[in-house]
């Protein structure tokens, strides 16, 4: 009985290169998200500091603002939820709210700064 669980499990565990897929669905997916006052997405703007895929579809991603007292402190992070929770391959996810390292204009990317202007 023991080794048809296990059988089980491997069938419901996605390959490196399924993970690396779901991965790139849920970076495109962050890209849908737009910071309310800076007109360019999340991931761009460089707020997610960290996105895990396990190959069981388990998501973690930490994430910043702007700034602490931005006002969507309280539903940026559950709209990025939201957004992953919706990708196909998605068992899980845990949206963590993080202030350290402070985020700073260094962490955009150049389509980033080249949108606003800042190159």
């Amino acid at each position: 009985m023991n080794s048809l669980v296990q059988i089980a499990e491997q069938v419901d565990e996605m390959s490196e290169t399924q993970t690396a897929e779901l991965k790139e669905h849920l970076i495109e997916a962050l890209r849908s998200v737009h910071d309310p006052e800076i007109p360019v997405n999340i991931y761009d703007l460089g707020l997610i500091y960290r996105l895990d895929v396990d190959e069981k579809g388990v998501v973690e991603v930490e994430m910043t603002l702007t700034a602490p007292a931005c006002p969507v402190a309280g539903t940026l992070p559950n709209e990025v939820g939201r957004v992953i929770d919706a990708v196909p391959g998605v068992t899980d996810a845990t949206v963590k709210l993080v202030w350290s390292p402070a985020w700073t204009q260094e962490r955009m990317s150049d389509e980033a700064m080249l949108q606003l202007g800042l190159f």
